[in-house]
C-alpha cells in the first residue's frame, strides 16, 4: 500500500515538474518573439508561435476596425488553408511577404494609392531597427490583410457600387482572392505580371504612365506660343512656334530626333502627322490651333488619362481578347476591329450616338446578319421626329421610302434606308445594332458623332463578305446580290460572335504607341472622381 501511495507521490511531482518547464519554455518563446525582427522570428511545426483560428481573427478585426472591409476575404484565405500560416515558415516570415510589401509601397506605378489603415504598423514589421508592437498573430492576419488590400486595388479595381456608377456593361471578370494567393505564393513573378488575372492592355499603359511620369518629372513641358494672326503653319513655314512644336513633338517621341530648326520641313510633317494619328485628328498635314491647343495639354491630364483607362482594364476578363473569333468597338476612337483566328482581319470606322442618345458600353453576341433589312423606326423617334415632320409636309413617308406597319413605321429596303444594305443583330436590351449607312460622308467627319445610339459603320460589306468567308453557302457573288436585292434577307450564323462594346480615351497600339481620344461622352472626369477620391481603407 505504502510503495502504491510513493509511486503516486513520484508521478504527481514528475507531471508538475514537466508541466512547469513547458510553461517556462512556451513564455520563454514568447517573451523572446515580442522582442524578434519579424523577419528573422523562428518558427517550428512543433512550437509553432503563430496559431491562427476563427477566434484571433475576429480579435483582429476588433483590434483594427478600419480593416473591416477585409475581413471575409481574409477569413476565406485561411478557411482554404485549414487555418495554417501564411506567412511564415519554420525560418519565420516568408520572402513573398517582403516581395509584396515592397509592391504595396510601389502602387503608385499601378497609377494607384497606398490608402491602406495602420499602415506604420505594417512598415513597422518589416524594419529590421524597429521593435515591432504587433505580435507574431496579428502580424500574419496583418499580412492577409496587406494582400487582399493589394489584390483589390491592382487586380479587380474600384468597389461594385461605385462600379455601378460607370454606366459600364461589359460583364466585369470575377476573381478568387484565394486561387489568386495560390498562383503567386507558386510564381511570385506574377506580381508583376499575371496576365490571367489582367487585360493584357493594362501592362501596355503602365510602360506609358512610367514614361509620361519621367516627362513630368523632368519638368520639359513648357507652353507652346500661339500666334492668331498666324493659326496655321504650312510645309515651308519659319517660325518660333514650329520650333516648340518640333521640340514637344521629340519629347512625345513623335520625332526621332529635335534639329532645333523652326522651319516647318518633311521631318516635322511626318511628325505632325504621327501626332494627328496618334490624338483622334485626321490626317492634316499642317498644324492649326487645335493641334497646339492638344499639344499644350498638361502632361498631368495626359497621366490621369492613362490612370484612368488603366482601371478599366482591371475590369476586363483577360479570356475576351483569346476567342477565336471576336469583334471589339471603342467608341472614342471610332473604330471597330474584327479578330479571327488571333489576327486582326478587318478595321472599320464607325459613327456613333450622340448628346442624350450614346452608344451604351456593354458585350453581347452577333446571332444574325439581316440583308436588304427594313429599319424599324423606335417609338421615340417617330414623336420627336416623324410626325412633326409629317405635319410640315404630308409627303415625307414617301420621299423617305418609309410605311406604316401595325401601327408603326419603317423604312423599306434600298439605298436610302438609314441601315444601309445590311445589319448584324445581337441581342441587347437597348435597341442597338451594328449596320450599314447611306451616309458615308459621316465618316470624313473628325468626331463622327451623328446615330441615335446604334454603331454606323463604313465597311459592313466589308464585314459581312469576311464573316462568310468560309462558307460555301455565301459566296462573295450572292452577299452582294442579296444586299441589293430590295427584299429583306436573314441569315443566321451557325457560330455566334462575341462583340465588345468598349470607351477607352487612351489605347496603346501593336507598335507600343499610345494614343488619345476624345472624352466625347465626359465619362473620364466621372470615374477620375471616384478613382482619385478613393479613401477606403
Amino acid at each position: 500500500m505504502m510503495k502504491n501511495f510513493v509511486f503516486s507521490i513520484t508521478l504527481l511531482l514528475l507531471g508538475f515538474f514537466n508541466a512547469s518547464a513547458d510553461r517556462d519554455r512556451t513564455k520563454t518563446i514568447t517573451d523572446k518573439a515580442s522582442h524578434w525582427p519579424a523577419t528573422t522570428m523562428n518558427v517550428s511545426s512543433k512550437e509553432s508561435i503563430v496559431e491562427i483560428n476563427i477566434s484571433n481573427i475576429n480579435l483582429f478585426f476588433q483590434k483594427y476596425p478600419k480593416l473591416n472591409n477585409y475581413k471575409l476575404e481574409v477569413i476565406a484565405l485561411y478557411e482554404n488553408r485549414n487555418y495554417n500560416p501564411i506567412w511564415y515558415d519554420s525560418k519565420g516570415l516568408i520572402e513573398f511577404a517582403n516581395l509584396l510589401y515592397f509592391k504595396v509601397g510601389q502602387l503608385e506605378n499601378e497609377g494607384l494609392k497606398f490608402n491602406l489603415a495602420y499602415r506604420d504598423k505594417i512598415a513597422a514589421i518589416f524594419n529590421k531597427g524597429s521593435t515591432a508592437d504587433l505580435s507574431p498573430i496579428d502580424t500574419e492576419i496583418m499580412l492577409s490583410t496587406m494582400y487582399i488590400f493589394y489584390a483589390k486595388k491592382v487586380f479587380h479595381g474600384i468597389d461594385t457600387e461605385k462600379f455601378k456608377e460607370t454606366d459600364w456593361f461589359l460583364p466585369r471578370k470575377n476573381i478568387s482572392y484565394v486561387s489568386l494567393l495560390d498562383s503567386l505564393l507558386a510564381v511570385p513573378k506574377l506580381l508583376d505580371k499575371n496576365e490571367k488575372q489582367l487585360f493584357g492592355q493594362y501592362y501596355k499603359l503602365r510602360n506609358a504612365l512610367r514614361k509620361y511620369r519621367e516627362i513630368e518629372k523632368s519638368g520639359d513641358w513648357p507652353l507652346i506660343e500661339t500666334n492668331p494672326m498666324v493659326p496655321i503653319h504650312h510645309l515651308g513655314d519659319s517660325s518660333k512656334i514650329i520650333g516648340q512644336v518640333r521640340h514637344r513633338l521629340f519629347i512625345l517621341e513623335d520625332l526621332q530626333q529635335d534639329s532645333k530648326s523652326n522651319i516647318f520641313d518633311q521631318e516635322l510633317m511626318e511628325g505632325v502627322l504621327k501626332f494627328n494619328r496618334r490624338n483622334g485628328y485626321n490626317a492634316n498635314h499642317y498644324i492649326g490651333p487645335r493641334q497646339i491647343n492638344r499639344m499644350n495639354t498638361p502632361i498631368a491630364k495626359y497621366i490621369k488619362t492613362i490612370i484612368v483607362n488603366m482601371e478599366r482594364c482591371r475590369w476586363i476578363p483577360p479570356a475576351l481578347a483569346k476567342d477565336d473569333e471576336f469583334i471589339i468597338v471603342n467608341v472614342p476612337s471610332f473604330k471597330l476591329i474584327y479578330f479571327k483566328n488571333g489576327e486582326r482581319v478587318l478595321e472599320s470606322k464607325v459613327f456613333v450616338g450622340i448628346n442624350m442618345m450614346e452608344t451604351v458600353i456593354f458585350s453581347s453576341n452577333i446571332s444574325r446578319i439581316v440583308f436588304s433589312p427594313y429599319w424599324n423606326v423606335p417609338r421615340s423617334i417617330i414623336e420627336n421626329e416623324i410626325k412633326p415632320a409629317m405635319k410640315r409636309d404630308p409627303d415625307y413617308l414617301e420621299k423617305k421610302n418609309m410605311e406604316w406597319n401595325n401601327g408603326h413605321v419603317r423604312q423599306k429596303p434600298g439605298e436610302q434606308n438609314a441601315l444601309g444594305l445590311v445589319k448584324f443583330v445581337f441581342p441587347n436590351t437597348y435597341d442597338i445594332y451594328l449596320h450599314d449607312t447611306p451616309f458615308k460622308t459621316n465618316f470624313e467627319v473628325e468626331i463622327p458623332m451623328f446615330s441615335h445610339g446604334c454603331i454606323n459603320m463604313q465597311k459592313a460589306k466589308e464585314l459581312a463578305l469576311m464573316i462568310l468567308k468560309d462558307n460555301p453557302n455565301w459566296p462573295p457573288e450572292k452577299i452582294i446580290e442579296t444586299m441589293n436585292g430590295g427584299k429583306e434577307t436573314t441569315y443566321v450564323l451557325n457560330n455566334k460572335i462575341p462583340i465588345h462594346i468598349g470607351y477607352f480615351t487612351a489605347w496603346v497600339n501593336d507598335a507600343d504607341e499610345i494614343n488619345f481620344y476624345f472624352d466625347i461622352y465626359h465619362k473620364d472626369n466621372s470615374l477620375s472622381e471616384l478613382l482619385f477620391n478613393d479613401d477606403s481603407k
